[in-house]
């Protein structure tokens, strides 16, 4: 992935004679000031590299304290209390159990605990076992042990199929604690697609998402995942299934920006034509995926989601202006695709923000040109 990354990053500069990007500890620096070619991402608000959070695609500062209170004090019940306050059918309940479940999953990483020391994440096991009918407690436990079965175990393995099977179980105990919640069925398609269900089965749990929350963006992004080719379908049944959801999504719903998630997952692994990112293909993807954002609510939680993912098309197809409308509604938080992919998504971001910006100013722009 590193490569990949260099090898962009030089075509890119070679074809439009971008300045020369120099990455320091401090992230992304431009060059000497006064030099003809610099261009400064600082002058347009952006954080330093190192300021950028990795945890959340966009602002959540009731999750964010929340977090905070919890892992200061080791105590789950402020989360319990949020979850219990969130919304079952939309996004945002949905968005804080992958966090909750994320933040339990690196203090395990990070304290994996032994004869002297108490592991990390003992806040999620002192919820379960105090709390053992609480669905919000029962959802992040099952989102933590999918998380665990990607992150330390490898599919195909014994140990993958015992996490996930634990996994399955406890995704069946929290939909019957909370029977009009879609999430649980939601983390299950994860276990779907680790497990290998087959297509039948995986029509049934879908079903069950489409009876409680048709729309749901974070569903959808699940299922699309099992219906790629390197998983349990093809690139045609991606591409159905992200076009057929866009087709029947309403007014201001994100899931028209779903074609464009597709053409990533069917990316080829190493590309240096430009011109592929210009392609009917692609510029369809992101011509529906403008148009959705566009049009969602502002508040929409998912948008930062597509705004991130427009960020990467943008850039790579050259449309500089449109990248950089993006880049000032997301930055300051990059936990969404592509970046999460890269081993260091802070640096991932920076640098194609650092393209749009020299991109932008190589063809006339200049900050006093963007809207506030």
């Amino acid at each position: 992935m590193a490569i990949l990354w260099l090898l962009m990053a030089l075509l890119v500069l070679g074809l439009v004679l971008l300045p020369v990007l120099r990455r320091g500890r401090g992230g992304i620096q431009r060059v000497p000031a006064g030099h003809p070619d610099a261009a400064d991402p600082a002058a347009y608000g952006f954080l330093r590299e190192e300021e950028l959070d990795v945890r959340l695609p966009g602002p959540d500062q009731d999750l964010l304290q929340t977090l905070e209170v919890v892992q200061r004090t080791q105590d789950y019940r402020a989360a319990a209390q949020l979850l219990a306050g969130t919304e079952a059918e939309g996004e945002p309940r949905w968005q804080r159990v992958q966090a909750f479940a994320g933040a339990a999953a690196l203090e395990l990483r990070q304290r994996p605990g032994g004869v002297h020391e108490t592991p990390g994440g003992q806040w999620l096991r002192v919820w379960r076992a105090e709390k053992p009918k609480d669905a919000g407690g029962a959802a992040v436990h099952a989102e933590f042990l999918v998380q665990q079965a990607w992150r330390t175990a490898t599919p195909g393995t014994d140990e993958f199929r015992i996490i996930m099977e634990e996994a399955r179980k406890t995704c069946a105990e929290a939909a019957l604690l909370a029977p009009g919640d879609p999430v649980p069925y939601v983390i299950e398609l994860s276990v779907a697609r680790g497990l290998s269900y087959p297509h039948a089965e995986f029509e049934q749990l879908w079903g069950k998402i489409l009876d409680r929350a048709p729309y749901h963006m974070g569903a959808h992004l699940a299922a699309l995942h099992y219906w790629c080719e390197k998983w349990h379908g093809s690139r045609e049944q991606a591409y159905s299934f992200a076009q057929s959801a866009a087709a029947r999504a309403p007014e201001g719903s994100l899931l028209a920006a779903l074609p464009l998630f597709a053409v990533f997952e069917h990316l080829p692994e190493v590309n240096l034509v430009a011109s592929f990112y210009q392609s009917e293909v692609v510029a369809k993807a992101i011509h529906g995926a403008l148009h959705a954002v566009h049009s969602a609510d502002p508040d929409d939680p998912t948008l930062p989601h597509v705004r991130h993912l427009l960020v990467f098309f943008l850039v790579r197809a050259e449309r500089w202006a449109e990248a950089m409308d993006q880049l000032i509604h997301v930055d300051g938080h990059v936990g969404a695709l592509p970046w999460t992919l890269s081993e260091d998504p802070a640096a991932a971001f920076a640098l194609h923000r650092a393209l749009a910006v020299a991109g932008y100013e190589s063809n006339g722009g200049s900050p006093a040109g963007l809207p506030g």
